[in-house]
């Protein structure tokens, strides 16, 4: 079984950035990063947004456990 978790917190901490920093980066409201944060929503553009704006893979957003 594969598990798959967000690792969002972690790499805006090695950033120095909040998720607040980041909504202004992307356009996304800070609601939905902490929605996804949670692991509660992923939509597609805002991982592609979220990905680019951290200049990372949308892969590497995400813990991936085999």
């Amino acid at each position: 079984m594969v598990t798959i978790k967000p690792k969002l917190r972690e790499l805006l901490k090695e950033r120095g950035l909040t998720q607040g920093q980041l909504s202004e980066m992307t356009g996304i409201p800070q609601a939905s990063i902490s929605r996804f944060d949670k692991n509660e929503q992923h939509l597609d553009w805002h991982l592609f947004s979220i990905a680019k704006a951290l200049e990372i893979s949308v892969e590497d957003l995400f813990e991936i456990k085999e």
